[in-house]
């Protein structure tokens, strides 16, 4: 491809809507531009990259024995209100009606056409295992689109479905899917991780999300230090501590804490350690007859941080979690959020492990600008709940008994679920058993956010120079930069020889013939992240050479010009 006849979109300056580099680099590079709010084009040089991911997915998909369709972006509302999930999904479903009053979304999933599928097309239990798979756009409403295209709105992914009449089917078709998602991230060059994940909206028993590893990533990772265990913050057990609870001192007392509302700043009034300050969080439990809801406590150490995947598990507690309002903590304490603790409190009160096991603490008084100060469990609060309610922590012991845990920062690219029968239950998706006898078919669902996994690639490949593509997804293998072609006869003639020559050898090469200045040229190569850069000039063609560059490392070396074919090829592993 020459860059007269190839759209180059590069920026020379950052945008400002840009919060990360991914974001950023995919702007400069001409990659994507913004229509909408979390909506985007794809540019040439973008497409090109967007392709090769998705041939990737596709070939390991392929391998795997899946099958591949194309479902409609637009669904019937009817087949959501079947299963369920048409209320329950949220606002995040962008519902419309057609012209005629029927009900439709925008897929951000398929779970519900699949399972149509398979109730009309799968007609006896030998068909099965059967797993179905498509790369089709996706649309989700989120609230706040932001990260480029790692949170936008419209998007593209890989989705497949697969059906099974034994969960020993299903177990094997999850792990190959497993084993597949690892293959491709690795050849998209990738460091990540697979976690323990929570199943969320789309339901099932058991998860396991991919996380590429990532300052710029939105979710937490706890990895153990002496074992494989990994798993999402959502999902990461936090165990009770291994000590014991002190035992109760003198009867507690009020004391006044004007203004403060945080442990921190209620620790500093009482001259304490945040440690020994009880954190209060009150929350809707169940919903009563008048419309309004139990309260339902949550006490945590210190600055702990509430779990609300773990929360929402709990039996009684409304799902999503919803804090309650100022105005109903007042109705009910008569007391300020800041001021909250569970001695007196008359509803439900659950506390976490590690809060269990403190002593002599402080909590709020349920008076505003008050604490208490040497509360206790059983001696003081006779009622209450001992859960896993909080997040873990760096340094925590790992659940499986091995090692510490670790936190990291993650992007996640793909997700595999064991969803059972939720959907088949539902729309009635059955094949009949050895008896004659009806029986629902078990579903997998697996998924990998094409889109998101490029920002992620380039989120763990990048300098201050630009993009550094690996090899298998990069826009083009090799740049030809030619200084000044339309002055020089031998520079024109030997940067077109070596451009026909690797064409004819099926590398992919882009040849800068535009008549710019050289320093512009070598910046767009970089900023677009070609890999291998050859530079053919005037003064080192008059000796023989040819200038390459290595992107990824910035090495240099001269090539000799009549072997240099033979020399790109063999650094290009051809």
């Amino acid at each position: 491809m020459r860059t007269s006849q190839f759209l180059i979109s590069t920026l020379k300056e950052d945008p400002k809507e840009a919060a990360v580099e991914s974001h950023r680099l995919m702007l400069r590079a001409g990659m994507i531009r913004q229509i909408a709010s979390g909506v985007y084009t794809w540019l040439p040089t973008g497409m090109r990259v967007l392709s090769k991911v998705s041939r990737i997915v596709r070939e390991e998909m392929d391998k795997t024995g899946a099958l591949e369709i194309a479902m409609p972006m637009v669904q019937p509302a009817d087949l959501w209100k079947e299963s369920g999930r048409y209320t329950k999904y949220g606002p995040e479903l962008c519902r419309f009606k057609d012209r005629k009053e029927n009900e439709f979304a925008l897929g951000p999933t398929h779970e519900e056409v699949v399972t149509d599928i398979a109730r009309r097309e799968v007609k006896s239990a030998r068909q099965l295992p059967l797993c179905l798979y498509q790369i089709q756009n996706k649309f989700r409403d989120e609230i706040r689109p932001r990260f480029g295209v790692m949170r936008g709105r419209e998007f593209l992914m890989k989705d497949a479905y697969s059906f099974h009449t034994t969960h020993e089917s299903l177990e094997k078709t999850y792990q190959d899917m497993y084993d597949a998602y690892s293959r491709v991230f690795t050849r998209m060059g990738l460091e990540f991780r697979p976690v323990e994940a929570d199943t969320g909206s789309i339901g099932g028993n058991h998860s396991h999300e991919f996380q590429a590893l990532a300052d710029a990533g939105e979710d937490v990772i706890a990895w153990s230090d002496g074992s494989q265990y990994a798993a999402n913050i959502e999902m990461a057990e936090a165990l009770a501590p291994a000590y014991d609870r002190g035992a109760p001192g003198e009867a507690y007392s009020e004391v006044a804490t004007p203004g403060c509302h945080t442990v921190d700043e209620a620790a500093a009034s009482l001259g304490l350690d945040s440690k020994k300050v009880l954190k209060s969080l009150i929350v809707h439990g169940p919903k009563k007859e008048d419309g309004s809801y139990e309260l339902v406590m949550f006490c945590l150490c210190g600055n702990h941080e509430l779990n609300e995947v773990k929360a929402i598990k709990i039996p009684g507690i409304d799902d999503p979690l919803e804090m309650a309002t100022e105005e109903e903590i007042q109705a009910f304490t008569g007391a300020h959020t800041g001021s909250l603790g569970p001695v007196g409190f008359k509803g439900r009160i659950i506390i976490d492990r590690t809060a269990d096991r403190m002593s002599n603490f402080a909590c709020g008084a349920n008076k505003t600008g008050f604490h208490l100060v040497n509360v206790n469990w059983d001696r003081d609060v006779p009622s209450y709940e001992v859960m896993d309610i909080r997040n873990v922590e760096e340094g925590d012991p790992s659940p499986d008994g091995q090692g510490t845990l670790h936190l990291r920062k993650g992007i996640e690219v793909g997700q595999v679920f064991m969803l059972g029968t939720k959907y088949s239950e539902a729309m009635k998706a059955t094949v009949k058993d050895e008896n004659g006898k009806d029986i629902p078919m078990i579903m997998g669902c697996y998924g990998i956010g094409v889109t998101r996994a490029i920002a992620a690639v380039i989120e763990q490949h990048h300098d201050d120079r630009g993009i550094i593509w690996p090899e298998e997804i990069a826009p083009f293998k090799v740049a030809i930069v030619a200084i000044k072609p339309t002055k020089s006869e031998p520079v024109r003639l030997a940067a077109e020889k070596l451009y026909a020559d690797l064409q004819k050898a099926g590398v992919e090469v882009i040849y800068d013939d535009r008549d710019e200045r050289p320093g512009v040229m070598f910046a767009d190569m970089e900023l677009m992240g070609v890999p291998h850069i050859v530079t053919i000039g005037d003064k080192s063609l008059a000796n023989g050479k040819i200038e390459y560059k290595l992107r990824k490392t910035g090495d240099k070396e001269e090539l000799d010009a009549d072997s240099a074919l033979d020399a790109i090829l063999a650094k290009l592993g051809k």
